[in-house]
């Protein structure tokens, strides 16, 4: 390894702090707020430095996307690893937990990747790879449960064409239309689940959002064929 210039660590040392401010105010000012103005007074920078470091707020926000995605992604795929791989379900909803568990601690953060689009911002290509990190894991366990999903109530085939063209492009093999039909449910189901618990739209509904998100992951990995044995 290479050891690094002070020049480098001080790079990275500032960059990091900005990051820190910037996520600091996501929960703060939301995502749409986010202005590098602000985020340069919280580290102690004039405006004009922090754009050596993220040329636009657009750069900031990328760079905010790849690094919570990864952070979500890595919490979900170690929660699937710390579990027997022959059993499907806990495995499912170590997945699902742990989802939940970084959302319900990271409430700003999961605003910024789930909740409404910041106006005039579009995501580039390099944030789809951390972004689907969590799909993956919820695919593989369904995938390797084999579970029996009965019938479909309609033909999904040509729905989900580009997502089943996107698991065969990573190495997978390819895998049937329903089960990427309702692996993709469940993924819609689990942080449309979680909006409504972090957004307000539970409350006086259910008794517990967390017992309440444990039954919405079993009855959704049940429809992917995963049952407890």
């Amino acid at each position: 390894m290479t050891a690094r210039t002070a020049r480098q660590i001080a790079r990275a040392t500032l960059t990091r702090e900005i990051l820190d401010a910037a996520r600091a105010r996501l929960a703060t000012d939301g995502p749409g707020g986010l202005s590098l103005r602000a985020v340069a007074r919280d580290v102690g920078m004039v405006s004009s430095a922090v754009y050596r470091y993220f040329p636009s707020r657009d750069a900031l926000l990328t760079a905010l996307l790849v690094e919570c995605y990864d952070e979500l992604g890595s919490a979900v795929e170690a929660a699937d690893a710390a579990v027997d791989r022959t059993d499907h379900a806990g495995r499912w909803l170590a997945a699902c937990r742990a989802a939940r568990t970084w959302s319900v601690t990271h409430p700003g953060e999961f605003t910024l990747l789930y909740g409404t689009p910041v106006p005039g911002y579009a995501a580039p290509p390099d944030t789809v790879g951390p972004a689907v990190r969590v799909v993956l894991v919820l695919a593989a366990i369904a995938a390797e449960a084999e579970g029996d999903l009965g019938p479909g109530v309609s033909d999904v085939t040509g729905l989900v064409s580009a997502a089943g063209q996107y698991l065969v492009r990573r190495g997978w093999p390819a895998p049937p239309a329903e089960v990427v039909a309702r692996t993709l449910m469940a993924w819609s189901g689990v942080f449309g689940t979680l909006s409504f618990e972090l957004f307000g739209h539970l409350d006086n509904a259910v008794a517990d959002p967390a017992d309440w998100f444990d039954a919405v992951a079993a009855r959704l990995g049940a429809d992917v064929g995963i049952r407890p044995a």
